[in-house]
């Protein structure tokens, strides 16, 4: 089977699974509304534009209302998926590369390199994630690209895991065999023999960090660390939840959008599982 052919029976059994394209569409509106943001609102979404806790429907200038000092919710969700895409996507992508580096490494030279990269690996997981992001935060300032720094620093251990996994099992297959038979270097053997074969299942984890930053600069955000120059859906929370009583909505709607974003990350990696584990090829 051509590469073509197998692209195009992976987007098949993508398509079979409903849950997938159902969390497809919505990350694309949270992308679309990402994009669209300066233009449906061109005004600074931290600006006060009009009263205070209006409720949503009530001013057709406010679909969504306002919140505790006037500022218009609609406009701090859509810039909000700004800095949700952008910390979650980097994020990922950093914690991929590395995990990736170190599981690649370790599973292919194996011995004392792989003992080192797995207690190096271990002792990341030994830290309590969300504490070891509040205090990288803490020390290095509420930037969004510190905020990067400490979820990567604590997202990539699953993907080396994975990764050193995938590798034992290709190392000592027949095409390695040969590649090394070739005189081929062991840098461009891991780079153009071995990890193509071992992404599939780090793409799907790779989705699934995304998630898992999402929610980490939500908390951050939540907490008061998170850049006080950007709009953030956990900001808008952690500002809100004084108001749970008497305007809900103002947490509400934020809470809302990460629960529906993560969930159809979740899917989308669902999807991704589907049609890229061959095991489940035939399911």
């Amino acid at each position: 089977m051509t590469r073509s052919q197998r692209l195009a029976a992976a987007l098949r059994r993508f398509a079979r699974h409903k849950g997938a394209l159902f969390g497809a569409l919505v990350v694309a509106l949270v992308v679309v509304a990402a994009f669209a943001a300066p233009l449906a609102f061109p005004h600074d979404p931290l600006r006060i534009v009009g009263p205070a806790e209006l409720w949503p429907f009530e001013d057709p200038r406010f679909p969504l209302g306002t919140d505790s000092v006037g500022r218009d919710i609609a406009a701090l969700i859509a810039y909000g998926s700004r800095a949700t895409l952008v910390i979650g996507l980097s994020a990922s992508l950093a914690a991929t590369l590395i995990g990736v580096t170190v599981g690649s490494v370790a599973g292919y030279y194996g011995g004392r390199v792989d003992e080192a990269a797995m207690r190096l690996t271990e002792l990341f997981q030994t830290i309590p994630s969300l504490i070891f992001v509040l205090t990288i935060v803490s020390i290095l300032g509420p930037r969004i690209e510190n905020i990067v720094i400490a979820v990567s620093a604590v997202s990539w251990t699953p993907v080396a895991r994975l990764t050193r996994a995938e590798f034992l099992t290709l190392r000592d297959r027949d095409f390695v065999q040969a590649c090394r038979a070739m005189g081929m270097g062991d840098a461009r053997i891991i780079a153009t023999e071995v990890l193509p074969n071992a992404l599939p299942p780090v793409i799907v984890l790779s989705s699934l960090i995304v998630a898992g930053a999402i929610l980490f600069e939500s908390a951050v955000s939540f907490l008061g660390l998170g850049d006080p120059n950007l709009a953030s859906w956990g900001r808008l929370i952690g500002e809100g939840r004084q108001l749970i009583r008497s305007s809900w909505y103002v947490c509400a709607l934020p809470g809302a959008a990460i629960m529906v974003t993560v969930l159809a990350l979740n899917l989308l990696g669902d999807g991704l599982n589907d049609a890229l584990n061959p095991r489940l090829r035939d399911r």
